[in-house]
């Protein structure tokens, strides 16, 4: 299927997306700190938290890309595409704690600590953060290269790991433009509320991401159906089907980035014999794997009309008619 031999070329792009935001990460994560205890700046070490939380979530990452593309085995016999999910979420909490919780803390010692700025130390963080926006500029080029080279947004966005790194490098930028403006303005000022402000705000941000990241990945854990267009073409396939007398019931879900199951109840025509009902049984199965890419399991109830009808009568079911 296009579906699955498209994904090793996609997922080494994105491997390699990755491992640009992560080398970028782990240099600027360590200047920052440095940094931020020269300066004694908490939005500096907020932003050198950032970083960490960053480069530990490309690490879960690279284990997503790796263990999602596994071949299915007894054990997970619809493979194992929502690791994929799952170290995104993981990533997603990895945001939220290491970064947003500690840009708070961060945010709240400053208001309570004061503290004066010192200029020496000061440039020197600025000139930190100033190297970490172009770095993580640099970074988002290229995750925002992929995603258009992948069909734009809509398309190139569905991979959890290719979205979390969009996600944390605009972040990262935003963050850096915070956190450069709290320490501008600490300075000018002599005010720590400025700085504690950015700290304040670059928390807020990452509790935000760190949310959306999370819920995304919590749908497709617990099972989101195919995408509505998916679906809709499965239904205008099987009701153009001339033995099918009508589709009682369609599931779809999302088993991996690009592998789903689908599940279809249909009624058939009266006068097939058991030979035309598993011929039509697997044309159908082939259509929809020939329309729907990444649709790999497929499973079909059939049943004629009139048996379906016969079970619902009174006698069938149990039911007695009359007063």
């Amino acid at each position: 299927m296009s579906g699955t031999t498209k994904a090793p070329k996609t997922d080494s792009k994105t491997r390699v997306t990755v491992l640009v935001a992560l080398a970028a990460n782990l240099v600027i994560a360590v200047a920052k700190t440095i940094g931020g205890l020269v300066a004694h700046s908490p939005a500096l070490l907020s932003e050198a938290a950032h970083s960490v939380a960053d480069s530990m979530n490309e690490i879960f990452l690279l284990a997503a890309l790796h263990r999602s593309r596994r071949p299915a085995d007894s054990r997970h016999p619809f493979g194992y595409g929502k690791e994929r999910f799952f170290w995104s979420l993981l990533a997603a909490v990895g945001i939220f704690v290491m970064g947003g919780c500690f840009s708070f803390f961060q945010g709240f010692e400053a208001l309570h600590g004061g503290g004066e700025p010192t200029f020496g130390g000061y440039v020197a963080g600025m000139i930190v953060l100033g190297v970490a926006f172009l770095a993580e500029g640099l970074s988002l080029v290229r995750a925002l290269y992929q995603v258009r080279g992948q069909g734009g947004i809509a398309s190139g966005l569905r991979d959890p790991a290719l979205r979390t790194v969009v996600a944390e490098d605009a972040t990262a930028v935003l963050g850096v433009t915070l956190a450069l403006a709290g320490m501008a303005l600490h300075m000018v000022t002599g005010q720590v509320v400025w700085e504690a402000s950015a700290s304040l705000g670059i928390g807020a941000l990452l509790v935000f991401v760190a949310y959306r990241l999370g819920r995304d990945a919590r749908d497709q854990l617990i099972g989101e159906a195919a995408d509505p267009e998916a679906d809709a073409r499965i239904r205008a396939l099987l009701a153009a089907q001339c033995e099918i007398d009508s589709v009682e019931a369609l599931f779809t879900m999302k088993t991996g980035l690009d592998t789903a199951l689908v599940a279809a109840r249909v009624d058939l025509v009266p006068g097939l014999d058991s030979e035309e009902v598993e011929e039509v049984a697997v044309r159908i199965k082939r259509s929809i794997a020939g329309i729907v890419a990444e649709a790999d399991q497929i499973f079909l109830d059939v049943t004629e009309r009139s048996a379906r009808e016969a079970q619902g009568s009174p006698a069938a079911t149990g039911e007695r008619g009359g007063a």
